[in-house]
């Protein structure tokens, strides 16, 4: 396995893992730095109940959590403007939300990042939780705020 796969397997892993860190911040209200080290300790690359997690970049992690806490808002307007008429982001999944804010963050902060790989990555994360329909809701909808925050 080359050293790029490698490590693109590790980001998909940060990913998946950023989406669970913040759904489970969302529902417990866990502090930022708690959060961070229970991750780290024992949630990145560990067995739990059978299912090994994969090893993830670790600051690349930090960074998606981080960012995402840090910039909510601004995160929240853009899904917010991109949704259907009718929808909110208090209609959305839990889950689902929290997919939207780490591709938005992403697509937002981290320019390093190509537009496709960001997208189709959280799509793969969507996809991990959700059956097609809603993978596809989510690839339209970052598709939308890709097409507003990048040239």
């Amino acid at each position: 396995m080359s050293g790029n796969n490698t490590r693109s397997t590790a980001r998909s892993a940060a990913r998946l893992a950023a989406v669970q860190a913040l759904y489970q911040r969302d529902m417990e209200g866990t502090g930022l730095p708690k959060l961070l080290d229970e991750f780290h300790q024992h949630r990145l690359g560990r067995e739990i109940e059978g299912d090994t997690y994969a090893d993830a970049e670790v600051p690349f992690f930090d960074d998606i959590v981080r960012g995402v806490d840090a910039r909510r808002e601004e995160i929240d307007l853009q899904l917010s403007e991109k949704l259907a008429e009718g929808w909110s982001l208090k209609r959305l999944d839990k889950t689902m939300l929290q997919v939207l804010r780490c591709g938005t963050y992403e697509l937002i902060a981290r320019a390093d990042i190509p537009t496709g790989a960001v997208i189709s990555e959280y799509v793969d994360v969507a996809k991990a939780f959700f059956d097609d329909r809603e993978a596809k809701f989510a690839n339209g909808v970052l598709d939308a705020v890709a097409k507003a925050v990048r040239d």
